[in-house]
C-alpha cells in the first residue's frame, strides 16, 4: 500500500526591512528541520514588500499581492519599516499594518505574553506567572483613521470609529479564545477562562459602545468570566499583577500600547510573536520594529519571529509542530543556551540564538 504523502504547507515570506531578512531566515531554518523530521512538504514563495521595496518601485507592495498571500496558508512577515523613507505628508511609507490588516481583513490581533524560564523581565515575576494574550482590534479604531486624517498647518485631526459588527467579532474571537486555552491547561489547573474589557468609556462613546457590545456577547458565553478595565487602570495591573490575566480585548490603538508595555514583563519584544488573523486570510509577525540599525550585524534576536512561526504552524493546523517551536524556545531559555543582553539582543548573536533553539526541537 502507498503511504499518503501529506499536502504542503503553503507559506507567503515577506523578508521585510532592516533585520527583517535576517529574522525570517532563522525562522525558516527552523521550519525547514522541522519539516524534514516530520514529513511536511513545503511550497514557500516568498513576497516583495515593505518600505525598500517602496524606495524602488514607489508601491509598498507589488500588484496582485493580496490575493496570493490569501491563497497561502499562512504568511511569515519579517518587521518593516525604515525611518528614512517617508511619504510627502510626513509619515513612514512602505508600513504594511493598513496595507495588510484591511486588504486581508485580518480583523484579530493576538499578542500572547508569556515570561520564559531563564529570562528576566522588566518587574518582579518569575516564569509561569505571566501567561495571557492581548486580543487586539485590527481593523478600525483610532488606526482607521491613518492616511485620512485632516491637518492644516498649525491643527491635525484624527477620528476614531468603533462599530457594532466589528466589535462583535473581536469579542467572539476573544471569548473562544479563552474556552481554547481553558481547555488546554493541565486538568490540575483550577484556572477557568476569563475575557476582561480593556477601554476608556468613563470618557468617550465610541468606547461606551464597545463594552456595551462586550457585555452583550459576554451573556453567549455563560461559563467563561468577564471583567472591565479603563485602559490605564489595565496598565497599572498588566505591571503589577499581570498574573491574574487570561485574555484581554480591547480596541486597536489601545492594544498597540499594551501590548508593548506586556513585552516589557516578559523580556522585550524580542521575545513576542503575533498574529494578524482573519476569516480567510492570516500572517505572523514580530512585535518589534525593523532596527535598521542592528541590520546586517547579526546581532537581532530571533525568539519573536520564531515564536511567530508556531503560531503560524497552529493556525494551519500544524498544532504537533507548533508544540515542537514552543518547546525548543523554553528548553532553550531555561537551560541557558538562550540569554538575552542587558540591550535585548541574544548572547552570541542572532546564528547562535537560532542554533539554540534547533538543537532543542524535538
Amino acid at each position: 500500500m502507498e503511504r499518503d504523502i501529506p499536502a504542503p504547507l503553503t507559506l507567503a515570506v515577506i523578508p521585510g526591512d532592516g533585520i527583517g531578512p535576517e529574522l525570517t531566515e532563522s525562522a525558516l531554518t527552523v521550519l525547514h528541520t522541522l519539516a524534514d523530521r516530520k514529513g511536511l512538504p513545503l511550497d514557500i514563495r516568498e513576497e516583495p514588500a515593505g518600505a525598500d521595496h517602496y524606495r524602488r518601485t514607489g508601491r509598498p507592495v507589488e500588484p496582485g499581492a493580496l490575493e496570493r498571500l490569501a491563497a497561502a496558508d499562512g504568511v511569515l512577515k519579517g518587521p518593516v519599516g525604515l525611518p528614512d523613507v517617508r511619504l510627502p505628508d510626513g509619515t513612514e511609507a512602505g508600513l504594511l499594518g493598513g496595507v495588510l490588516r484591511t486588504g486581508l481583513d485580518t480583523f484579530a490581533n493576538v499578542r500572547p505574553m508569556r515570561l520564559l524560564p531563564g529570562v528576566e523581565g522588566a518587574t518582579r515575576h518569575r516564569a509561569g506567572e505571566i501567561d495571557y494574550v492581548i486580543v487586539r482590534e485590527n481593523t478600525e479604531g483610532l488606526y482607521l483613521s491613518r492616511g485620512a486624517g485632516v491637518a492644516t498647518r498649525d491643527a491635525a485631526t484624527d477620528q476614531l470609529m468603533i462599530t457594532r459588527a466589528g466589535t462583535q467579532r473581536i469579542v467572539r474571537y476573544a471569548f473562544d479564545l479563552a474556552r481554547t486555552r481553558a481547555a488546554t491547561r493541565s486538568t490540575a489547573s483550577t484556572r477557568g477562562p476569563e475575557v476582561v474589557c480593556v477601554d476608556k468609556s468613563n470618557v468617550l462613546r465610541s468606547f461606551a459602545l464597545f463594552r456595551s457590545v462586550f457585555d452583550e456577547v459576554a451573556a453567549e458565553y455563560p461559563d467563561v468570566r468577564t471583567d472591565h478595565l479603563y485602559a490605564d487602570a489595565a496598565a497599572h495591573a498588566l505591571v503589577a499583577h499581570p498574573e491574574r490575566f487570561d485574555v484581554l480585548v480591547m480596541e486597536n490603538f489601545l492594544g498597540d500600547i499594551l501590548s508593548d508595555l506586556g513585552a516589557a514583563t516578559v523580556g522585550g519584544l524580542g521575545m513576542c510573536g503575533s498574529g494578524n488573523i482573519g476569516t480567510w486570510a492570516a500572517y505572523f509577525e514580530p512585535l518589534h520594529g525593523s532596527a535598521p540599525t542592528l541590520a546586517g550585524r547579526g546581532l537581532a534576536n530571533p525568539t519573536s519571529q520564531i515564536l511567530s512561526l508556531a503560531l503560524l504552524l497552529e493556525h494551519a493546523g500544524h498544532a504537533a509542530a507548533a508544540g515542537s517551536v514552543h518547546t525548543a524556545v523554553e528548553r532553550a531559555s531555561a537551560d541557558g543556551a538562550l540569554r538575552l543582553t542587558s540591550r535585548g539582543t541574544p548572547r552570541g548573536g542572532t546564528s547562535a540564538a537560532t542554533q539554540a533553539i534547533l538543537a532543542r526541537l524535538d
